[in-house]
């Protein structure tokens, strides 16, 4: 009777080691998973909240590079990725710290990134890549000045802003890392300037036509903006 209690207590703490290496592996996993979806927001957020200082360096110095007769998107079209670079080695060594953490939160962040996906497809109806660059705005004297009006855009002035904010409030939500949060409060400062810089240019290109459609179609958000 001896040796059976012995293998059932033999048993019984293999059963509790296999169990408390399964979980260690769960929670591994789930780690694994955390790290990466936090990294994920660290590196798209970079992307996204550099595109408006981008879009005020490149229109500054491309108008004058235009005016030479210039190609300056292929003189300016490296700098976003430099200014990937300058924002990551800021940002770097708060790119963990977290305002909170919660599994549900990805529910709502990820909704709000599928909404932005899909406000982009709409806003790419009809709207090719070269627009989507600002070809007509570098390289006004090669392509035409044509106000597009139609689709998402006869409701929605800049479509593909709002993509990008709400891409940017989906990894806020569902990361919850300070930096993020961080860096989607300086993509809103400097995306306003950025809007306005673009209104004004619209106008002087595009004349009475866009002053028309800007007081019928609003910016970003329906009745409010």
């Amino acid at each position: 009777m001896g040796w059976i209690v012995i293998n059932r207590e033999r048993t019984a703490g293999n059963g509790q080691r296999q169990t408390g290496d399964g979980q260690r592996a769960t929670g591994n996993r789930y780690y694994c998973c955390v790290r990466a979806l936090h990294t994920a927001a660290w590196m798209v957020t970079i992307m996204y909240s550099t595109v408006p200082s981008y879009w005020l360096v490149v229109h500054s110095l491309a108008r004058r590079w235009a005016r030479e007769g210039g190609r300056p998107l292929w003189r300016i079209g490296p700098l976003w990725p430099l200014l990937w670079v300058l924002m990551a080695g800021i940002t770097w060594r708060w790119r963990t710290v977290p305002l909170y953490h919660r599994t549900w939160s990805w529910f709502p962040g990820g909704l709000l990134i599928v909404s932005g996906l899909a406000i982009y497809w709409f806003a790419g109806q009809g709207f090719s890549w070269k627009q989507v660059l600002g070809y007509a705005e570098l390289e006004p004297h090669r392509y035409e000045q044509k106000l597009q009006a139609g689709g998402i855009r006869a409701r929605l002035r800049h479509p593909y802003y709002l993509g990008h904010l709400c891409e940017l409030a989906g990894w806020c939500a569902g990361s919850g890392l300070a930096v993020v949060y961080g860096m989607t409060g300086f993509a809103i400062l400097t995306g306003y300037f950025m809007v306005q810089a673009e209104e004004r240019e619209l106008e002087q290109r595009l004349g009475d036509e866009y002053r028309r459609y800007r007081q019928r179609t609003a910016a970003m958000f329906p009745g409010i903006w």
